[in-house]
């Protein structure tokens, strides 16, 4: 499990553990939150395909979807 700080994702580089359509590296675009400064979502951007999913952040927690950093 990644141990994450949801305010500090912005601009961090992950890497899919199972690509799709070559797309193998992502970068956090844009943190959404609430009233209160919150981190609910994240906007995550494929580098290659330029494609972007919204998701929510502790989806990157899971060690089998995703790794901290570009490997």
């Amino acid at each position: 499990m990644n141990r994450i700080n949801p305010r500090k994702l912005l601009l961090s580089k992950w890497t899919a553990a199972s690509p799709q359509n070559r797309e193998k590296h992502f970068l956090v675009t844009e943190l959404f939150c609430d009233e209160e400064g919150t981190v609910l979502e994240i906007e995550l951007q494929a580098v290659m395909t330029k494609r972007s999913q919204k998701m929510t952040w502790q989806t990157l927690q899971s060690d089998q979807s995703w790794q901290m950093g570009w490997k």
